[in-house]
């Protein structure tokens, strides 16, 4: 058996005088660590059965790019050193984010040939990521794992042939590390500058301390961000490993042109005519309290030679946004679609503050080539100005604001040379469900320009269908003037079937993913007119042993009249009147009214796949399982927290109360739990009521002191409302917490809010006050578990502790 060795301050200098009293003093300090578990055979095997691949669509519409994949690798590809800086993990290894995924293969599926095309990738390592389509999809870009870092590659989507581009290393630290160019050639990459030195060595003796100073009068209320620099050798670090050099590179002549000089590079876009560079650079001084994207930083545009046109914005350390508010400055820089190069820009007129009165939140504003001479408005807007979709008319976007207030989206079609005409197209809800017109469809021009499809007026909408029926997902036409919708596809009555794309220019057959209950998901080719499909693909169950279990949609009602729903799973030959343990997994969401807290959300009809850690493998040990029960918190969003005990306490029993009704389960035998909000509404639901026999909380935060500022959709601070941030917080209740609660946490949680010590900190309270608990640490964990080790491990725990505490005997199917 392992251990961990925990020192007590008080005897660090006794220990340094004597190591007989170390000896003497550490079996006192030592803390169990047990070896990884594993539940039983058939879960394990289920759990690493391979998934179905990943897909891509070509931009032509021509292909389909299945990438194959492990989403949990062994806990030693975890292990490997890393470094958490500025909100960010490196792996210094490779110069790049730590990338826990393995990408083990790629294949094309051409539609019209039905042709196959395996891509031949290096053996010299790894992909490191999923590849990118070239704009006339007869390439892929992707990166190569090798032992110097991640080189560049790119392959013929016709045959498979690859080769590696240049000598050049890419850096993905701060952003994505390539992209194409119109000419299907050329990519923009970001890459290790090539004049680089060795990294900097922290000092093994510190030089000083660690300072930070604030001044009387500025604001600087953040979030608990996690993996922040905290001294000058992080500082170092971080900008060695994120610096980058911009580079073109053809895949002609492997010629690599250097744009500019190496620097912090977070973003880098060219314009639709590709002359011209938008390009976002960080710079010291960095900060202590707040991730990369907040530091120091320029907005500038390069011309693409990479000399500089002009400066946009400069901006200090921004950790004094108001909270839920933005930088008071220019913000959210866009190129405009079909112009050459026409640069757009909100800035705050509310001076970023949504609790300042203002008749206009946000005004538009556009600076056209040669980006001299002042910015032209172009309109205002009432609320938060929240992005374009850029339609097929030049000039013409739908606009959407958001009003925090009411916690409502307007869209507008909008003409920008005209911006008073404007017409209203969708108003709705954030949270209405019903009323989503889904995202529209885009389309690649010649020209670069990504643009809405189109039909004269009329625009593709993917539409999610959600409905009182659940998910019915609908590709729709919309009229963009009057706002008329028809229905083109719909998915059928028993399935769930999504759009992916059209197959072809004509738009008379389209993609889709379809799989019902007992179907795994495949593609097929869906003619729009007859309605007739024909299969693409021929993924396999991985788990058929699990295909009879029963999976239904159920409706019930709370006591204040706001409908709940959630889907309920019973294990393979259950017999009516046969009442069963059962388990519920949840998470609280936020809602401003209860007709939409009560609308139904998600598909009975899906085809459920039994993977990483999922609670959904307690149907395999004979439980009931009721995935995703709906916990709504209802209210004014400025105060529904005042009653969130109250709310959740009152949906789960109210679940309890509908299932034992029908017969199906025992209630002394239910246990409940979460993961991040769910594991602390879980904890809550332990302290405030007694309706549960045990409770499981994953990756939680059961002390609100601990995140002052805000915490989900909670819009007042800890000063502002005190009472309400200890009555939430289950860490102030763990005297009440009698029923057994498993803490499960990764020990590198890297989760705004959810530090490591927010569950160690309650499993000591728990211990301390008499009560039953276990606490997980999990080695190298992050807010989701990802180790195959972790995952078998967690599954186990769960198990036990079900089976410990949730009492009775239960048939294993």
């Amino acid at each position: 058996m392992q251990t961990k060795v925990y020192l007590l301050p008080a005897f660090r200098f006794a220990i340094r005088q004597s190591t007989l009293l170390l000896l003497l003093l550490l079996p006192l300090f030592l803390q169990s660590q047990s070896a990884y578990k594993q539940p039983p055979a058939d879960v394990t095997n289920i759990v690493l059965a391979a998934p179905t691949p990943m897909s891509s669509t070509s931009p032509t519409n021509e292909a389909i790019m299945l990438v194959d994949y492990n989403p949990n690798p062994g806990i030693a590809t975890l292990a490997q050193p890393l470094l958490r800086l500025a909100g960010l993990r490196i792996n210094p290894a490779l110069n790049c984010r730590q990338n826990i995924t393995e990408y083990t293969g790629a294949t094309i599926r051409w539609l019209a040939s039905d042709q196959t095309v395996t891509i031949d990738l290096p053996t010299t390592g790894m992909l490191a990521g999923v590849p990118q389509w070239s704009p006339n999809g007869e390439k892929i870009a992707f990166g190569i794992e090798s032992k110097a870092g991640v080189e560049l590659w790119v392959a013929n989507t016709r045959t498979g042939a690859s080769m590696r581009l240049g000598s050049v290393l890419l850096n993905d630290v701060l952003g994505s590390a390539f992209t194409w160019l119109n000419d299907n050639n050329t990519l923009l990459a970001r890459v290790i500058p090539p004049s680089r030195g060795p990294a900097p060595e922290p000092p093994v003796v510190p030089a000083g301390p660690v300072v930070e100073e604030t001044s009387t009068g500025k604001l600087a209320q953040v979030r608990t961000f996690q993996d922040l620099l905290g001294n000058s050798a992080d500082e170092d670090q971080f900008e060695y490993y994120a610096t980058s050099q911009l580079v073109l590179i053809s895949d002609k002549n492997n010629g690599v042109q250097l744009l500019g000089a190496p620097g912090l590079h977070s973003s880098a876009e060219f314009s639709p005519d590709e002359n011209y560079l938008l390009v976002t650079t960080v710079h010291r001084p960095f900060s202590f309290s707040v991730p990369y994207y907040a530091f120091s930083r320029n907005y500038e545009i390069w011309d693409r030679q990479g000399k500089l046109v002009r400066t946009l914005a400069e901006y200090p350390v921004t950790d004094d946004i108001p909270r839920q508010g933005v930088v008071s400055g220019p913000r959210n820089f866009e190129w405009q679609a079909l112009h050459p190069a026409r640069l757009l820009w909100a800035e705050a007129l509310d001076g970023g503050d949504p609790t300042n009165k203002a008749d206009f939140r946000d005004k538009l504003l556009r600076l056209d080539v040669p980006f001299t001479g002042e910015p032209t408005e172009v309109l205002k807007t009432q609320h938060r100005l929240s992005g374009f979709n850029w339609t097929a008319e030049k000039d013409i976007a739908l606009l959407a604001e958001y009003d925090r207030d009411r916690r409502w989206t307007t869209t507008w079609r909008t003409d920008l040379n005209n911006p008073d005409a404007k017409t209203k197209l969708f108003d709705r809800s954030v949270r209405d469900d019903y009323k989503n017109p889904g995202r529209p469809v885009y389309t690649r021009l010649a020209s670069g320009d990504w643009v809405m499809l189109q039909d004269s007026d009329w625009a593709w909408f993917d539409a999610p269908g959600a409905s009182p029926e659940g998910d019915y997902p609908r590709l729709d036409k919309i009229n963009l003037k009057t706002g008329e919708t028809q229905t083109v596809y719909k998915c059928p009555t028993g399935a769930y079937e999504d759009f992916i794309m059209f197959a072809g220019a004509d738009h008379k057959q389209i993609i889709t993913r379809y799989q019902s209950k007992t179907e795994v998901p495949n593609f097929y080719r869906v003619d729009l007119k007859t309605k007739s499909r024909k299969a693409l693909t021929d993924f396999k169950d991985p788990a058929p042993q699990l295909t009879s279990v029963s999976k239904e949609l159920v409706r019930y009602t709370r006591p204040d009249g706001v409908p709940l729903s959630g889907t309920l799973y019973l294990p393979p030959g259950y017999k009516p009147g046969q009442r069963l343990p059962l388990f519920i997994w949840a998470y609280p969401l936020e809602y401003s009214d209860p007709a939409t807290a009560g609308q139904v959300r998600g598909s009975e009809n899906t085809f459920t796949f039994y993977r990483n850690d999922s609670p959904l493998f307690f149907v395999t040990q004979g439980y009931a399982v009721l995935m995703n029960a709906t916990m709504p918190v209802v209210g004014d969003p400025e105060t529904m927290n005042n009653t969130f005990v109250e709310q959740v306490v009152a949906s789960g029993r109210s679940a309890i109360d509908y299932l034992d009704s029908l017969g199906i389960i025992d209630r002394k035998r239910v246990g409940v739990g979460g993961h991040s909000y769910g594991a602390f509404m879980t904890a809550n639901l332990l302290a405030h009521s007694d309706d549960y026999a045990y409770g499981i909380a994953r990756s939680g935060a059961y002390n609100r002191s601990l995140t002052p500022f805000g915490f989900q959709s909670e819009r007042r601070s800890f000063w502002e409302a005190q009472d309400i941030y200890m009555r939430v917080s289950p860490f102030m209740h763990a005297e009440k917490i009698k029923k057994p609660l498993l803490l499960i946490h990764g020990e590198m949680d890297n989760n705004s809010g959810t530090f490591p010590i927010q569950s160690e900190r309650l499993f000591q309270a728990i211990k301390g006050n008499g009560g039953t608990a276990r606490l997980v640490m999990l080695p190298y964990e992050s807010h989701g578990y990802r180790g195959r080790e972790s995952v078998l491990h967690v599954l186990s725990e769960m198990f036990d502790w079900a089976e410990e505490y949730g009492k009775g005997e239960v048939e294993r199917p």
